[in-house]
């Protein structure tokens, strides 16, 4: 039998369905089965809309610890830099500065000792940078305990901490309160202001005083120039085997211009466009050499000598170089030349003038100027200026041109052309 249903409970079960229909009415459609909604999209659209709003931000300086960028080689630093050659008789010395930073390259004899006290006290300056002892013979490092008595310096660079003599020994003296000696390695590279300079040659045959000399090559923009001490052409072959960069706008001349250095092969690679020869003016040596003048001339390289001109300033922006002397800006260098009238200047670049002239003085004669090709009367073969074949001053004859040489019967070198 049956049992009949409660009248409450049929009301509690009809409200239930009218509330479970009422809720899905206000849900309305649902996802799609098996669909997940993208919360990339909500975000964008969320971003959108804040930012459509929101006002433009302001730009945020870099933090003050980010590394500063790369330093482009092809920029023209903003600087000051000059070399000054002094006239130090049949001796050595170049002061170089740089946006305030300071280096001497050897000090001449020790009676220069109180030339370079004055001058860096002309010049205000109590502080160097590097004192480079090329090498180890008194008209190189003489005069340094002078500059090192006026101005205290960071780094002495020398070839050797040892050596029998008593310029040497005061040298070393001033050094030891200086921090000491350091010998520096082919390879090192050294900061100067926005300049840098490299070694590229120490050491180079330690049997030598002259051999032993640091050859090193400094940059500032794109200029270059290069000191060889009294290297000679032992060690001229030894850096030349290394492979190294030597290409140089400036040639400071080795060994004052002594026919021991200066070689062909070792030209071919500096190939400067001006070199400086520090020497005395009729010094018992017969420097400069009238060989190495011509193989300078050979080069078509501008000459200036301090026996000739005394100082000798040079200055740099990073591309062109200015020259100025102490005197006779207008003597002939290299008087070995034939009479010729003065090449052109290069694009971007300053012959001398003797202060306070402001006209430029006429480059020395040339052979490349007189004639662009060396032939030798003996074998009848006309060479380039710089092959390492070039007969001796005495049997060349010059030629304008190829064709000349050609025509009158002269053949080609094989080895240079």
């Amino acid at each position: 039998m049956s049992k009949k249903a409660k009248p409450w409970s049929v009301l509690l079960t009809v409200l239930l369905a009218l509330t479970l229909l009422g809720a899905c009415v206000d849900a309305g459609p649902a996802e799609p089965a098996g669909e997940e909604p993208d919360p990339a999209s909500a975000a964008a659209s969320s971003a959108a809309a804040d930012f459509a709003k929101a006002p433009a931000p302001a730009k945020r300086p870099a933090p003050a610890n980010t590394p500063a960028a790369e330093p482009d080689p092809t920029q023209v630093p903003a600087g000051e830099f000059s070399i000054r050659f002094l006239d130090v008789g049949q001796a050595d010395a170049a002061l170089i500065t740089c946006d305030g930073k300071h280096m001497l390259i050897d000090g001449g004899n020790r009676e220069d000792s109180s030339l370079l006290y004055s001058l860096l006290e002309k010049e205000n300056i109590t502080h160097l940078d590097y004192v480079v002892g090329t090498h180890p013979h008194e008209d190189h490092i003489g005069g340094i305990p002078g500059a090192l008595e006026r101005a205290a310096a960071d780094v002495v660079l020398s070839p050797v901490t040892d050596y029998d003599s008593k310029a040497f020994a005061n040298f070393k003296s001033a050094a030891d309160a200086n921090g000491g000696l350091i010998v520096p390695n082919a390879g090192d590279v050294y900061s100067l202001g926005s300049a840098h300079f490299s070694i590229v040659g120490a050491n180079a045959d330690p049997s030598s005083a002259n051999n032993s000399s640091i050859v090193l090559r400094l940059m500032y923009g794109d200029t270059s120039f290069l000191f060889t001490g009294d290297a000679e052409r032992e060690a001229e072959q030894v850096i030349l085997n290394s492979g190294c960069a030597l290409r140089s706008d400036v040639l400071k001349v080795g060994h004052h211009g002594s026919d021991t250095s200066t070689t062909y092969p070792f030209l071919r690679e500096v190939m400067p466009q001006y070199a400086v020869i520090s020497c005395g003016a009729d010094n018992p040596y017969g420097h400069p050499d009238k060989g190495v003048l011509s193989r300078l001339r050979d080069a078509q390289v501008q000459v200036f000598r301090t026996d000739l001109q005394g100082d000798i300033l040079c200055t740099s922006d990073g591309t062109t170089l200015t020259w100025e002397v102490e005197k006779n800006a207008n003597v002939g260098t290299t008087p070995t030349a034939r009479p010729t009238s003065p090449p052109t200047a290069a694009p971007g670049r300053h012959e001398a003038s003797e202060k306070p002239a402001t006209a430029p003085a006429p480059a020395p004669a040339m052979a490349g100027s007189v004639g662009s090709y060396i032939g030798s009367i003996h074998t009848k073969k006309v060479h380039r200026p710089f092959c390492s074949s070039l007969p001796h001053e005495k049997n060349r004859v010059y030629f304008d041109n190829l064709n000349n040489a050609l025509n009158q019967g002269y053949v080609k070198c094989k080895r240079c052309f």
